[in-house]
């Protein structure tokens, strides 16, 4: 039987503690004290006679029966999240809501298309779209505050509970304002970028694995003059400004690209090339309003697909 001893503040202490692996930050995040989140999460282990985490020096770490839990408890959020907005959009007499979480690399190309093919078949709906990285993303998504995110597959050790449905692959672009004095060499030497400030992803986003593998595939140690943001706008404006180069990926700049705005450095990153698609939940049952977006964002990604140029060799 249930045990109806566990309450709804166990399950989001335990969810939020799991996603931040950090009783500190998950107090923070819940608003309420350390002790009160470790005296919840003990009451939990108590109710459970089971142990839910291991606690360091580092943090915490799921046990083995914390997995478990873990797909289970976020399974109970999300429906009763549902619930509860399902009510609120009759109350309001409104349309559906979908949460869409996009990394910015992909809000930039794919879903602005997307979301306007969506729209035609369903003005009703509203799209609230959360942009942001994607460890937050997927944490949003794992407890239900989003119902699709769209973006780079995440790491292997994030996707517990998460299915991901390929739609194409992108490569890792070096742009810079036209002009630039690496592009009077036909073939520039990468290792010249350390003669400029170069703009690149911190360590908390999903392409900077594969940067820093670009690099020192290269021999480019590290680098003397670097910027390190997940900013498209800032971006944008810097290195149009400057004679910076931006890595980032193609998909955040090919509007750029294609009006002129900036241009790519002909050097070969076609060993970059990551997976792009649409990440749910396994545990929750997709709704047709969600359905609906998924199909217009695998439409526009295979048109998108079939125009997107290759990366220069």
């Amino acid at each position: 039987m249930l045990d109806q001893r566990i309450k709804f503040r166990h399950l989001t202490c335990f969810l939020e503690v799991a996603r931040q692996r950090s009783v500190v930050k998950a107090a923070d995040t819940l608003s309420i004290t350390q002790p009160a989140v470790s005296k919840t999460i003990r009451e939990l282990e108590e109710h459970l006679d089971a142990r839910l985490f291991d606690r360091s020096k580092r943090g915490v770490t799921l046990t083995d029966f914390g997995k478990v839990f873990l797909r289970y408890a976020g399974a109970s959020v999300t429906a009763l999240r549902q619930g509860v907005d399902s009510i609120s959009q009759v109350r309001m007499q409104g349309g559906l809501s979908i949460n869409l979480g996009v990394l910015p690399t992909v809000a930039a190309s794919v879903m602005p298309a997307a979301i306007r093919r969506f729209k035609a078949l369903s003005p009703d709906t509203t799209v609230k779209v959360v942009a942001g990285p994607n460890v937050m993303l997927m944490g949003q998504l794992r407890v239900g505050e989003l119902d699709l995110v769209v973006g780079r597959l995440a790491e292997p050790d994030q996707m517990s509970g998460l299915s991901f449905i390929h739609l194409y692959s992108e490569h890792i672009s070096l742009v810079a304002r036209p002009g630039h004095p690496l592009m009077a060499d036909k073939n520039p030497d990468i290792t010249r970028i350390r003669e400029f400030t170069v703009l690149v992803p911190p360590k908390h986003a999903i392409i900077h694995p594969t940067v820093d593998k670009m690099l020192i595939a290269h021999g480019i140690g590290a680098l003397p003059d670097r910027i390190e943001t997940v900013s498209t706008s800032f971006g944008r404006a810097f290195t149009r400004e400057t004679d910076a180069i931006w890595i980032i990926s193609n998909g955040a700049v090919a509007s750029d690209i294609a009006d002129g705005h900036l241009v790519e450095l002909p050097i070969d990153t076609s060993d970059t090339f990551g997976p792009v698609g649409l990440t749910t939940r396994i545990d929750s049952p997709i709704s047709p309003p969600v359905e609906m977006l998924i199909n217009a964002v695998r439409e526009e990604a295979a048109q998108h697909h079939k125009t997107h140029s290759s990366p220069n060799t």
